[in-house]
């Protein structure tokens, strides 16, 4: 056998590395150089002030599914469903927030775009969904009760699962 050809062995040997690489990544665990790195494998929480915080939690929970969180610790919390998430710092002067002052803007996965939107609207909320198919999907936005902003994803092309 010539030196270009792979071995059984060699063959088994890659697939092994593979899967220790795949097992890995899956995990949390990631290559960075010559060593492992340990990293973030979701998002636990997204905290942040309103005027009435349990106003808002109902308005989330009538409008969007998202359970309050639980008063104890045997409670049960919001569980999302595996996809995929973007972390991206915006420049300053992005115009995607809204107004100057408004530091976040929280995305949303959906199934279906178009009856979430139309559950919203029937709610009374206002929701504007942009016309645009991207290559990652379908996109709409709309702002809670107290004028925060949130997009809505309808994951599609690339990022579809």
């Amino acid at each position: 056998m010539g030196s270009g050809q792979l071995t059984r062995r060699g063959a088994v040997a890659m697939a092994v590395g593979a899967a220790a690489v795949v097992r890995a990544t899956a995990t949390g665990v990631a290559p960075k150089g010559d060593r492992v790195m340990e990293r973030v494998v979701g998002v636990g929480g997204f905290f942040f002030r309103s005027k009435d915080p349990k106003k808002l939690a109902a308005w989330y929970s009538d409008n969007l599914g998202i359970p309050p969180v639980p008063t104890s610790y045997g409670g049960q919390s919001w569980e999302t469903e595996a996809g995929t998430t973007v972390f991206a710092p915006f420049p300053e002067t992005s115009s995607m927030f809204g107004s100057a002052a408004q530091q976040w803007i929280i995305n949303f996965r959906v199934r279906d775009l178009d009856k979430m939107a139309a559950q919203l609207r029937a709610g009374g909320t206002a929701v504007e969904i942009d016309p645009t198919r991207y290559p990652n999907g379908r996109f709409a936005s709309l702002n809670d009760p107290e004028g925060n902003p949130i997009q809505l994803w309808e994951p599609g092309g690339v990022d579809h699962k």
